[in-house]
């Protein structure tokens, strides 16, 4: 895959490393060439010194070959700019702007832009941590809108079908793990004891989640 990164900061760094050892050919924008530096010897991408939302230096880089973009630079602006540019203009599949005002993040989403706002995923984990649930998502998707849930099954559920954990557009199971093996349940699939259910579940659903399960 072809990968454009605009912004060489703390995040846009790391993430440049991580794409281009999964092997992806990665590319990095950033106004400050001295910002490259954080890259270290090993980094097999390219680098341009430049505005992310200037169009030559957006064509330098291959956006019209990119495959995704990501605009991580500690501007919203610019990163907001820079991805309606990937996305509208050179029509580049697949364009994540972060975002740290949270209304401005929400805003653009509904305008259809994928945004990550770092202050509303750690106001979450932060909860997470500090609540002491038994129910731990090892996924978030999007924003945090919807998580994947992993719990062994309660003992009031055993015998129970996974039709009866099922809430329309709030809850839903996914897989369930018996005996070392995992598969994707029929709505009339009975749980048994020992069970792990993978759920997906809204964010604003899991206290819901948690009356279905009969934990606190």
């Amino acid at each position: 895959m072809k990968i454009m990164i605009i912004g060489c900061g703390r995040q846009g760094g790391e993430l440049a490393k991580t794409l281009s050892l999964n092997g992806s050919e990665v590319t990095v924008v950033d106004i400050d060439p001295a910002t490259f530096g954080r890259l270290g010897p090993s980094f097999k991408g390219k680098v341009i010194p430049g505005s992310g939302i200037d169009r030559e230096v957006l064509l330098e880089g291959g956006i019209e070959q990119a495959d995704g973009m990501a605009a991580v630079t500690a501007s919203d602006e610019i990163n907001i700019v820079s991805a309606r540019l990937a996305r509208q203009v050179f029509m580049v599949p697949r364009v994540v702007a972060r975002v740290h005002d949270p209304l401005k993040a929400e805003i653009y989403q509904r305008l259809g832009l994928m945004t990550v706002t770092p202050v509303m995923l750690g106001t979450e984990r932060f909860r997470e941590l500090l609540s002491f649930s038994p129910l731990y998502p090892i996924k978030r998707l999007g924003n945090g809108e919807v998580s994947i849930i992993e719990t062994e099954v309660p003992h009031g559920l055993v015998g129970r079908t996974v039709n009866e954990l099922m809430v329309p557009g709030e809850v839903q199971v996914t897989a369930i793990t018996r005996d070392n093996k995992t598969g994707i349940p029929m709505s009339g699939a009975v749980f048994r004891e020992k069970d792990i259910i993978h759920m997906a579940v809204e964010s604003g659903s899991m206290e819901r989640l948690k009356a279905l399960l009969g934990v606190t």
